[in-house]
């Protein structure tokens, strides 16, 4: 890896993996609401909040989208990788306070088509609250 560039198709094997770990804050969430125009009152008003099935305010489900990027775009594959691609499911809430685990784990390369497919996990302790896979598009090593 150069200091501005992650990592390089021929560098990535079958199996890698990365993580990046957040713990949501209010800011966090009212900061993603202003940013995202997503306000809807299950993320930011407490006393709507209770009425739902949640019982209390959740975190932007997108917000944990955006950490899978943080792991793609700075770790694995890093900077200078290409984000083509994402399926995701929601799988459980995440509330203010919670730490979020995301992990992002190669699970092909096609160096022909220079794109990497990695299994992203969004955890909060032991539960998995989003999952999915998503593609990058990696440049080749300079010759």
């Amino acid at each position: 890896m150069q200091a501005l560039h992650g990592y390089y198709l021929e560098d990535l094997e079958v199996g890698m993996q990365a993580s990046y770990a957040k713990t949501i804050t209010d800011a966090d969430v009212v900061l993603f609401a202003g940013i995202s125009g997503d306000d809807n009152p299950v993320h930011i008003n407490a006393e709507y909040a209770k009425t739902t099935m949640f019982e209390q305010r959740i975190v932007h489900g997108m917000f944990s989208a955006a950490l899978i990027s943080a792991v793609l775009g700075t770790r694995l594959p890093g900077p200078g990788a290409i984000y083509v691609d994402q399926q995701l499911k929601f799988k459980a809430p995440v509330h203010i306070g919670d730490t979020v685990v995301a992990t992002a784990t190669v699970v092909e390369i096609n160096a022909e088509r220079r794109r990497v497919k990695l299994e992203t996990i969004c955890r909060v302790g032991e539960k998995v609250v989003a999952e999915g896979v998503a593609t990058n598009m990696v440049d080749r090593r300079p010759a």
